[in-house]
Protein backbone atom coordinates (compact mmCIF):
# COMPACT_ATOMS: atom_id res chain seq x y z
CA UNK A 1 0.00 0.00 0.00
CA UNK A 2 2.60 2.35 0.39
CA UNK A 3 3.94 2.06 -2.49
CA UNK A 4 0.71 3.03 -4.42
CA UNK A 5 0.35 6.00 -2.21
CA UNK A 6 4.16 7.29 -3.60
CA UNK A 7 3.08 6.85 -6.85
CA UNK A 8 -0.57 8.62 -6.25
CA UNK A 9 1.59 11.80 -4.51
CA UNK A 10 3.86 11.53 -6.95
CA UNK A 11 1.29 12.07 -9.48
CA UNK A 12 -0.56 14.69 -7.54
CA UNK A 13 3.09 16.79 -7.10
CA UNK A 14 3.46 16.62 -11.31
CA UNK A 15 2.99 19.64 -12.69
CA UNK A 16 2.59 17.93 -16.11
CA UNK A 17 -0.04 15.28 -15.16
CA UNK A 18 -2.01 18.07 -13.28
CA UNK A 19 -2.04 19.82 -16.56
CA UNK A 20 -3.48 17.23 -18.38
CA UNK A 21 -6.42 16.24 -15.91
CA UNK A 22 -7.52 19.62 -15.90
CA UNK A 23 -7.28 20.04 -19.63
CA UNK A 24 -8.94 16.89 -20.20
CA UNK A 25 -11.70 18.11 -17.53
CA UNK A 26 -11.94 21.54 -19.90
CA UNK A 27 -11.80 18.98 -22.73
CA UNK A 28 -15.09 16.90 -21.67
CA UNK A 29 -16.79 20.46 -20.92
CA UNK A 30 -15.73 22.12 -24.51
CA UNK A 31 -16.48 18.88 -26.02
CA UNK A 32 -19.93 18.76 -24.88
CA UNK A 33 -20.49 22.87 -25.72
CA UNK A 34 -18.94 21.43 -29.37
CA UNK A 35 -21.29 18.41 -29.36
CA UNK A 36 -24.12 21.03 -28.24
CA UNK A 37 -23.53 22.95 -31.43
CA UNK A 38 -22.11 20.50 -33.68
CA UNK A 39 -25.25 17.93 -33.63
CA UNK A 40 -28.44 20.21 -33.73
CA UNK A 41 -26.58 21.84 -36.87
CA UNK A 42 -25.85 18.31 -38.64
CA UNK A 43 -29.72 17.39 -37.65
CA UNK A 44 -31.93 20.68 -38.62
CA UNK A 45 -29.51 22.60 -41.06
CA UNK A 46 -27.51 20.12 -42.98
CA UNK A 47 -27.72 17.52 -44.99
CA UNK A 48 -25.39 14.26 -43.31
CA UNK A 49 -23.13 14.25 -46.44
CA UNK A 50 -22.35 17.94 -45.61
CA UNK A 51 -22.44 17.66 -41.64
CA UNK A 52 -18.78 18.96 -41.98
CA UNK A 53 -20.54 22.72 -42.84
CA UNK A 54 -21.67 22.39 -38.89
CA UNK A 55 -17.79 22.22 -37.40
CA UNK A 56 -16.30 26.02 -37.73
CA UNK A 57 -20.01 27.07 -35.78
CA UNK A 58 -19.39 24.48 -33.44
CA UNK A 59 -15.61 25.20 -33.37
CA UNK A 60 -16.56 28.74 -33.02
CA UNK A 61 -18.32 28.50 -29.36
CA UNK A 62 -15.98 25.93 -28.55
CA UNK A 63 -13.03 27.63 -28.63
CA UNK A 64 -14.65 30.43 -26.39
CA UNK A 65 -15.39 28.69 -24.09
CA UNK A 66 -11.62 26.88 -23.98
CA UNK A 67 -9.34 30.12 -24.00
CA UNK A 68 -11.24 30.79 -20.80
CA UNK A 69 -10.97 27.23 -19.12
CA UNK A 70 -6.67 26.44 -20.50
CA UNK A 71 -5.73 30.16 -19.59
CA UNK A 72 -7.74 30.73 -16.25
CA UNK A 73 -7.30 26.72 -15.34
CA UNK A 74 -5.79 24.35 -17.25
CA UNK A 75 -2.83 25.93 -18.01
CA UNK A 76 -2.81 28.35 -14.85
CA UNK A 77 0.66 27.88 -13.08
CA UNK A 78 2.39 26.78 -16.12
CA UNK A 79 5.32 29.10 -17.54
CA UNK A 80 5.54 32.84 -17.35
CA UNK A 81 3.22 33.52 -20.00
CA UNK A 82 2.81 37.12 -21.80
CA UNK A 83 -0.73 37.19 -22.12
CA UNK A 84 -2.58 39.90 -24.57
CA UNK A 85 -3.02 40.08 -27.93
CA UNK A 86 -0.08 37.39 -29.35
CA UNK A 87 -1.58 34.65 -26.86
CA UNK A 88 -4.94 35.33 -27.70
CA UNK A 89 -3.75 35.06 -31.45
CA UNK A 90 -1.63 31.50 -31.21
CA UNK A 91 -4.74 30.07 -29.10
CA UNK A 92 -6.66 30.65 -32.08
CA UNK A 93 -4.05 28.93 -34.46
CA UNK A 94 -3.61 26.48 -32.28
CA UNK A 95 -7.31 25.44 -31.86
CA UNK A 96 -7.73 26.26 -35.94
CA UNK A 97 -5.30 23.59 -36.83
CA UNK A 98 -7.16 21.29 -34.47
CA UNK A 99 -10.37 21.71 -35.76
CA UNK A 100 -8.87 21.40 -39.20
CA UNK A 101 -7.68 17.84 -38.03
CA UNK A 102 -11.36 17.46 -36.70
CA UNK A 103 -12.70 18.69 -39.72
CA UNK A 104 -10.68 16.45 -42.16
CA UNK A 105 -11.91 13.07 -39.79
CA UNK A 106 -15.46 14.37 -39.99
CA UNK A 107 -15.21 14.74 -43.88
CA UNK A 108 -13.72 11.71 -44.09
CA UNK A 109 -16.17 9.56 -41.89
CA UNK A 110 -19.22 10.94 -43.30
CA UNK A 111 -18.52 12.37 -46.81
CA UNK A 112 -16.16 8.94 -47.83
CA UNK A 113 -16.96 6.42 -45.69
CA UNK A 114 -21.39 7.26 -45.63
CA UNK A 115 -21.41 6.98 -41.40
CA UNK A 116 -24.03 9.19 -39.65
CA UNK A 117 -22.87 12.06 -38.27
CA UNK A 118 -22.53 11.24 -34.83
CA UNK A 119 -20.29 8.39 -35.70
CA UNK A 120 -16.75 10.58 -36.02
CA UNK A 121 -17.06 12.57 -33.34
CA UNK A 122 -15.23 11.16 -30.68
CA UNK A 123 -12.78 10.09 -33.20
CA UNK A 124 -12.24 13.70 -34.06
CA UNK A 125 -12.33 15.14 -30.56
CA UNK A 126 -10.10 12.70 -29.23
CA UNK A 127 -7.40 13.14 -32.09
CA UNK A 128 -7.78 17.14 -31.90
CA UNK A 129 -7.85 16.89 -28.17
CA UNK A 130 -4.02 15.35 -27.62
CA UNK A 131 -2.78 17.25 -30.64
CA UNK A 132 -3.60 21.03 -29.32
CA UNK A 133 -2.47 19.89 -25.82
CA UNK A 134 0.80 19.66 -26.71
CA UNK A 135 0.74 22.75 -29.06
CA UNK A 136 -1.04 24.90 -26.22
CA UNK A 137 1.32 23.94 -23.97
CA UNK A 138 4.54 24.58 -25.57
CA UNK A 139 3.38 27.37 -27.95
CA UNK A 140 0.68 29.29 -26.24
CA UNK A 141 0.56 28.82 -22.56
CA UNK A 142 4.92 28.65 -22.11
Amino acid sequence: MTSIQRQIAGLRDNALFGQLVRFGIAGVITTAIYAAVYLPLTHFVFEQRHAVYAVPFAFLVAVTAGFFLHSRWSFKDHGSRDPGQMQHVKFVCVQASGVLLNALITWIGTAKLGYPAWAPLLPAVACATVFTFFLNRQLVFK
